[in-house]
C-alpha cells in the first residue's frame, strides 16, 4: 500500500472510522488502472487513492457505498460491454463510457473491531485486555467519556471495591449488546437485583459473565467471557451501521447509475439537479440538453 494510504490507514483505525479498501486486480488496455492501484472509499463517496479514470471512479464509489451497507466484500468487475451478472461474490457493472479495457476490483470493508470497555482494576481486567484484540476486540479501560451507544460490550470487574451498578444501569438502558458482570453466583445475583431497571433488562445482564468451561485461572475466565462475547457477535443479526445507502441518479447521457452524494458530478439545469458518471457526460448534456430529456 502507498505510504500516504498506510498512514490515513492508521489515522482511521485510531478513529474507528468505517471504509472500503479497493484494490484494482485486473486492468486489461486500455485502462488507466493498473493492477495494484489502491483507494480507500467513505460512506459520503469521498475516494481516496487512484483505481481508475472518472467513468470507473463513479462506478467505483457507488458500489462502495453499497459494500459499505451490507459489510460483505465483492469483486467488482467493470467491463465496457454487457456481460453476465450470475456469481456469487462478483458484480458485473456495465459501463459505456469505458475506452475499451475492462477492470476488476476487489472491495473489501474494513470496519471497526467491537468497542469493549473493562471496568475495574483486577487480575480478570488485566487478562481481558491483554487478550481481547486476538479474539477482534478493542479493549479499553472504562473511562467516562466512552460513548455507549457505540459500544459493543461494557464488563464490570471491580469484585464490589467500586460502585458498579450505576455504569451496569447506563450499559443496559443504553442498548449496549453485552453486558457482563464478573461475580460470583451469590454476588451477582445480589447486586443485579439491585438495580433499577425493569426484570426482563435485569436479565440481559450476563452474570457470572462467560462461558461455564470451568475456568478458574484470571486468563481461563477471561477466555470465556471473550467466547461469549464472540458468540454474542455472532447472535446480532442486524446489519452493520455505517450509514444510509445512498440514493442514485441515471445519467441522462450514458445510463449509468450515479450516487447522488457531493462527490460525484452534478449540475442544476432549470432548477434541476442532473448527475453525471464523468466531465464528458456533462459536457455532451450542456452542449444540448433537449436532446437527452427527449431520448
Amino acid at each position: 500500500m502507498p505510504k500516504i494510504l498506510a498512514s490515513r490507514v492508521a489515522d482511521l483505525q485510531k478513529s474507528r472510522t468505517p471504509y472500503v479498501h479497493a484494490r484494482v486486480v485486473l486492468a486489461e488496455k486500455p485502462t488507466s488502472a493498473k493492477p495494484g492501484d489502491e483507494a480507500l472509499i467513505f460512506s459520503d463517496g469521498t475516494i481516496e487513492g487512484f483505481v481508475g479514470g472518472s467513468c470507473a471512479e463513479s462506478t467505483v464509489r457507488s458500489q462502495g457505498i453499497s459494500v459499505l451497507g451490507d459489510g460483505q466484500a465483492l469483486l467488482l468487475r467493470i467491463a465496457p460491454m454487457p456481460e453476465p451478472d450470475t456469481q456469487i461474490g462478483k458484480r458485473t457493472v456495465h459501463n459505456p463510457c469505458l475506452s475499451g479495457g475492462t477492470l476488476e476490483i476487489f472491495l473489501e470493508p474494513v470496519m471497526p473491531a467491537p468497542l469493549v470497555a473493562i471496568f475495574g482494576d483486577s487480575p480478570i481486567s488485566g487478562s481481558l485486555i491483554k487478550q481481547g484484540p486476538g479474539a477482534g476486540f478493542e479493549m479499553t479501560e472504562w473511562d467516562s467519556s466512552i460513548d455507549l451507544s457505540s459500544t459493543f460490550a461494557v464488563i464490570v470487574a471491580a469484585h464490589g471495591r467500586d460502585d458498579e451498578t450505576m455504569l451496569l444501569e447506563a450499559a443496559v438502558t443504553a442498548g449496549v449488546p453485552y453486558v457482563g458482570l464478573v461475580a460470583s453466583r451469590k454476588r451477582g445475583t445480589a447486586v443485579i437485583e439491585m438495580l433499577n431497571l425493569t426484570p426482563d433488562q435485569k436479565a440481559s445482564v450476563h452474570s457470572p459473565a462467560g462461558l461455564d468451561i470451568g475456568a478458574r485461572t484470571p486468563d481461563h475466565i477471561a477466555l470465556s467471557i471473550l467466547a461469549e462475547m464472540v458468540q454474542a457477535v455472532a447472535n446480532i443479526i442486524e446489519p452493520r451501521k455505517a450509514g444510509p445507502v445512498c440514493e442514485t441518479s441515471i445519467d441522462p447521457v450514458c445510463n449509468m447509475s450515479v450516487p447522488m452524494v457531493k462527490e460525484s458530478i452534478h449540475a442544476d439545469f432549470d432548477g434541476t439537479t442532473v448527475w453525471f458518471c464523468a466531465p464528458g457526460c456533462l459536457k455532451a448534456y450542456s452542449a444540448n440538453p433537449e436532446s437527452f430529456q427527449s431520448a
